[in-house]
């Protein structure tokens, strides 16, 4: 993989340089050879942050990480791009084996050849028919229209959803932006139970359970 680095303040060590183009490699085998990467090291103050862009062929993955170190920056946004990446080809997988219905296929008509009358042939009369005397009977062909092929919807069990530790609303928040979940179902430190939900507009809701007062 082509991978790009920038440092906006101060020089690059060849320490964060290993730890890049390892976790850039990583994240090659799930995206293709072919994509291009670009990873920016900048500080302000106590923080380091790294801003880090794939460009794949037909996806693109944005991640950022903040840390006291800039070993620890670089980790946080590798796992993210990483996540992204995983996530990204299970699409991709789970839509390769579902069937496509584009097209409805139907039976032509079928069409009796027609026989062209030749003006200088004999009449059929005159003709000896092996057949003669007996009557000739008419057969209807009819076509049937296929059916529709069902596409039954697969079900993926996944237990990322459901956070074990005890959180705050403010906290599920942040948790579910940082593992890019789009349900997250916790609790919170008095026993009470809820879920977000991210809408396709990429907001966060709260949906009201029945238990809630």
């Amino acid at each position: 993989m082509d991978v790009a680095m920038t440092g906006r303040k101060g020089q690059i060590s060849r320490a964060l340089r290993t730890q890049a183009e390892e976790g850039m490699e990583r994240i090659g085998r799930v995206l293709g050879r072919t994509a291009r990467a670009s990873i920016t090291f900048s500080a302000q103050r106590h923080v380091h942050t790294v801003e880090l862009t794939v460009q794949a062929r037909t996806q693109k993955i944005a991640a950022t990480g903040k840390a006291g170190t800039p070993l620890a920056a670089l980790r946080e946004a590798m796992a993210h791009a990483e996540h992204q990446a995983h996530r990204y080809r299970d699409r991709r997988l789970v839509n390769k084996r579902l069937p496509r219905v584009d097209k409805m296929l139907t039976a032509p008509p079928v069409a009796r050849p027609k026989t062209r009358v030749d003006p200088l042939a004999e009449p059929e009369e005159e003709k000896p028919s092996k057949l003669a005397g007996h009557a000739r009977a008419s057969i209807a062909v009819h076509s049937f229209p296929s059916r529709a092929t069902v596409v039954e919807p697969h079900v993926i069990k996944s237990g990322d959803a459901i956070s074990i530790k005890p959180m705050t609303i403010e906290e599920a928040v942040k948790d579910a932006e940082f593992r890019d979940r789009d349900l997250l179902i916790f609790r919170t430190a008095s026993g009470d139970t809820f879920v977000l939900h991210r809408r396709r507009d990429g907001q966060m809701e709260r949906p009201r359970l029945e238990a809630e007062s």
